[in-house]
């Protein structure tokens, strides 16, 4: 909801420059797709090969998000004109981190190791874009990322668990933090 939200969010905002907004706007609809095709994977009771289908999807919605979250933080970073002679090879590593990790068991290691590299590139360019006073709202952003950044360390720590009304283990955890990561990132895009 909170992905999904974003996108709304930055699309009803200034659409000054639209290009930025809809590439970060695509980015959180991917992100918001694989919410739902999580949803789907861990809530409902799907044969096998319903599951595995299921999780293909999720894992390419997210590796697209990924790419895209990518393509706009080099945006941000190095204009449009860079951002989009950049993007295809973006989207095109996203597709190969993608095969690599379904190609191999055991290779969603992969996959996890783009995610961090992706957040710590991102982090690094808000930080020193909201220190040079380039780019408005990159602090917030800034934040958000950072915010991610502890979300995904909870999901990676398995034996995390918290009873707060209901039990949430490490998944629930991630995805509670992550709500926080993605509203302080929408922020910070609506006023950069």
């Amino acid at each position: 909801m909170a992905a999904a939200g974003s996108v709304i969010y930055l699309q009803l905002g200034p659409q000054d420059p639209a290009w930025r907004l809809n590439l970060w706007s695509c980015s959180f609809g991917f992100i918001a797709s694989s919410a739902a095709f999580g949803a789907a994977y861990h809530g409902i009771a799907l044969p096998e090969v319903q599951r595995k289908a299921l999780w293909q999807i999720l894992t390419g919605s997210l590796s697209m998000a990924i790419s895209l979250f990518l393509a706009g933080v080099f945006y941000d970073l190095c204009g449009m004109d860079a951002a989009g002679r950049a993007l295809p090879i973006i989207l095109a590593a996203g597709l190969l981190i993608f095969g690599v990790s379904r190609m191999f068991s055991g290779f969603f290691m992969v996959f996890v190791v783009y995610q961090v590299l992706a957040l710590a590139i991102a982090l690094c360019a808000y930080i020193w874009l909201a220190a040079s006073g380039v780019l408005q709202g990159a602090g917030w952003i800034a934040a958000g990322v950072l915010i991610s950044m502890i979300a995904a360390g909870i999901q990676a720590a398995r034996h995390v668990q918290v009873n707060f009304v209901w039990e949430f283990d490490h998944n629930g955890m991630f995805h509670l933090v992550q709500v926080l990561g993605l509203i302080l990132m929408c922020v910070g895009l609506s006023r950069g």
